[in-house]
């Protein structure tokens, strides 16, 4: 794949004129306004028949996945994915999915970070560590984004150190669990419906359970709802950018999960292969692979608005594109476009084939994505000059919004980390 197929350009027109429409007009809203973006989502999936489609996916895997425990050993076999990307397409979506979020993020990029959260990761991590029941109780309504989700996993002093410190911890409590803990930076945190949280098993190792064994206890996934006794949702932090995802904490005291809450609840929890560890690095390799779609949707804006401005902005008498280093900017710009281009379009024929990019992959993707945008769109504001700076021209609020590519879904230094690791292990 080198470029758009016809059917591709059709949709991403279509695309197009529904962010026109409708979410360029309540930029100042999303980004200025206390609101919620989630309406405007939800608008979006009712004009592309997004949820029907979600739906109808859904009720295919419930089929299958029904016929596979029933004739275990003659269906088809049961492979567990992480989410299913930042819109969660099924198969032959994911042109759809890589185009819609490149649009929305040419205008607002924190939209697609509060939807992808909410169907590639929280509803992602169901469809792929749960059963029938778990399914069908939680996963169908956040597909179709009637309900919220949120992805629990980052805490204050773990960001990069996810896994091994976490300190949210579950122990065995009668027929369930209890929770206690802390989870911070979380999108839709603050008015999420369902939250898929992780945290450390509590085997009552005490004193004698040393700081090593601790930091490679297992980790378990449950689902929670909004308004548990004991859950704490905060109100949204104020942020540099991406304002229109909102963010927040969550709190956890004594929070009593039932069995049936545990992801993969079919197994022990002391089972070896219940580990909430593998789901969450396939979510990571595919959260990260969409970073690339959504620095293509602010490189593309961020050329598109300076390339205008230069044919019309005026000094000592001519367009500023005459000038030599405003055309090394804006090719700079171009070839960062048709490089992150590639890597989407690479990803989408794996898809296709159905591979997914390792995690390394998914890590190189993310680094180089993440960095070209908001060079990008640095150099938009600098184009721009004065202008640039100044709230009412876009390239500022594109510029605050790239920035947090270079952290979101693991910092540009994690990033350099998994990829060198794999390198090193060939």
């Amino acid at each position: 794949m080198i470029e758009w197929s016809e059917t591709d350009k059709m949709i991403q027109q279509a695309v197009r004129r529904f962010v026109d429409d409708e979410i360029r007009p309540r930029v100042t809203e999303l980004e200025h306004g206390d609101g919620e973006p989630y309406e405007v989502l939800r608008k979006f999936f009712k004009a592309f028949s997004i949820d029907a489609m979600a739906r109808e996916t859904f009720r295919v895997a419930i089929e299958k996945q029904r016929a596979r425990e029933q004739s275990p050993t003659t269906g088809e076999p049961k492979r567990r994915r992480g989410g299913g990307g930042l819109m969660g397409g099924g198969p032959g979506q994911e042109a759809l999915s890589m185009i819609a979020v490149s649009e929305l993020c040419r205008v607002s990029p924190g939209l697609v970070g509060a939807m992808g959260v909410s169907i590639g990761l929280a509803a992602g991590t169901i469809m792929a560590r749960g059963t029938v029941a778990q399914k069908e109780r939680w996963a169908l309504d956040l597909l179709t984004f009637d309900k919220i989700g949120a992805w629990a996993i980052t805490e204050p002093n773990s960001g990069s150190d996810a896994f091994g410190g976490m300190k949210s911890t579950v122990r065995p409590h009668g027929d369930g669990y209890v929770l206690n803990g802390q989870k911070t930076f979380i999108t839709n945190g603050p008015y999420a419906d369902t939250i898929v949280v992780y945290a450390k098993l509590d085997d009552g190792g005490g004193a004698a359970d040393d700081t090593a064994s601790k930091r490679n206890r297992k980790i378990l996934s449950f689902v929670l709802d909004k308004g548990m006794k004991g859950l704490t949702q905060t109100k949204p932090f104020k942020k540099m950018g991406f304002h229109s995802s909102p963010t927040g904490e969550l709190f956890f005291e004594d929070v009593y999960l039932e069995k049936e809450r545990l992801l993969a609840g079919a197994e022990s929890a002391d089972d070896s292969s219940n580990d909430g560890r593998d789901s969450a690095r396939s979510n990571f390799t595919s959260e990260r692979f969409g970073v690339a779609a959504m620095s293509l949707g602010v490189i593309e804006e961020c050329l598109a608005l300076s390339v205008d401005y230069a044919k019309k902005r005026e000094l000592w008498g001519q367009p500023i594109g005459n000038f030599q280093l405003i055309q090394l900017k804006l090719a700079k710009m171009e070839i960062a476009r048709l490089n992150v281009q590639n890597m989407v379009f690479r990803t989408i024929e794996m898809l296709r084939e159905g591979k997914e990019p390792t995690l390394a992959e998914a890590s190189a993707m993310k680094l180089y994505s993440s960095e070209a945008a908001t060079e990008v769109a640095m150099e938009a504001v600098q184009l721009f000059g004065g202008n640039g700076y100044m709230a009412e021209y876009r390239v500022e609020q594109l510029a605050r919004d790239a920035k947090s590519f270079m952290i979101y879904a693991g910092s540009s230094e994690i990033q350099v980390t998994h990829i060198a690791k794999d390198l090193l292990r060939r």
